[in-house]
């Protein structure tokens, strides 16, 4: 109940957000359509109108943002509800394990588990389930905007997507395996931490100190690199998408200029067409 809840907010906001560009555009327009008019010696400007304009994109924006708001808090109940569970079943689990589970594991990777794993995955729900549901949305929206004002120009924008979705899933095969060692070596870590801490006595009396060190150092390495190279590759995809979308502003304000001076579009919805791009 509370994910159809969630689903149907963050539809709304999303809603809402489409439709202000569309009504912005129509405030530029009457801009245009006045100056036109101010040159050709009619009234000018009508400001009243423009006024009504504003204050319902602003209404619009204002409901955007309290359904964006209410979706986000109902989220981080639903993922806090699932971290409690999850930890409540671990530890059930925990006193049923045979010891031969901890001949095989450090107490540090089971500690990761409870700790470092749940919390990923805990942010993951509340920050990537939410957007995804508003991505979605959207996507299904702007592109029904979008065929609302020119065919044409929609169809020019589509084209790009392709490059956009190819560039996105190379960069997600390459950056996955290091997201992946990232999170495994940050258990491995924390497990020879945990050892050597607990077992410094030992790792004294045998003389180990310096094969300690050395493997820490290894563990260290290994783990700088993975997070280095995953954030390096994940921090790049906004860039390239920028890239792409540049790509597409260009051709929209070419081909938009075209139909506008045809008449067959007006200035504003090129303002809002942009938007949506």
């Amino acid at each position: 109940f509370s994910l159809l809840l969630v689903v149907i907010f963050a539809a709304a906001g999303a809603i809402f957000s489409i439709i202000g560009p569309k009504v912005l555009g129509n405030a530029t327009t009457e801009i245009f359509n006045g100056l036109v008019s101010k040159i050709s010696g009619g009234a000018g400007i009508d400001f009243g109108k423009i006024g009504k304009i504003l204050l319902t994109l602003l209404g619009l924006y204002l409901a955007s943002a309290l359904f964006s708001f209410i979706q986000g808090v109902i989220m981080g109940n639903v993922s806090q509800k699932v971290s409690y569970g999850l930890r409540r079943d671990i530890s059930i689990k925990i006193e049923k394990l045979p010891m031969s589970y901890y001949d095989k594991h450090t107490y540090g990777e089971t500690l990761s588990r409870i700790t470092n794993d749940i919390d990923t995955l805990t942010q993951s729900m509340n920050q990537s389930m939410s957007q995804v549901i508003s991505s979605v949305c959207t996507l299904i929206g702007v592109l029904a905007m979008m065929f609302s004002i020119s065919w044409s120009m929609t169809l020019l924008v589509i084209v790009l997507l392709p490059i956009s979705l190819a560039l996105v899933m190379l960069i997600i095969k390459k950056s996955q395996k290091h997201f992946r060692a990232q999170q495994e070596y940050t258990g491995h870590i924390n497990g020879h931490v945990e050892e050597a801490y607990g077992g410094h006595n030992v790792i004294k009396l045998f003389n180990n100190e310096q094969k300690s060190i050395e493997e820490f150092d290894a563990l260290n390495h290994t783990l700088a690199s993975a997070a280095r190279k995953s954030q390096f590759l994940s921090g790049i995809m906004m860039p390239i998408m920028s890239l792409v979308g540049n790509l597409g502003y260009v051709g929209v304000s070419i081909l938009g200029g075209i139909l506008a001076m045809q008449g067959t579009i007006t200035v504003g919805e090129i303002q809002s067409f942009i938007q949506y791009v």
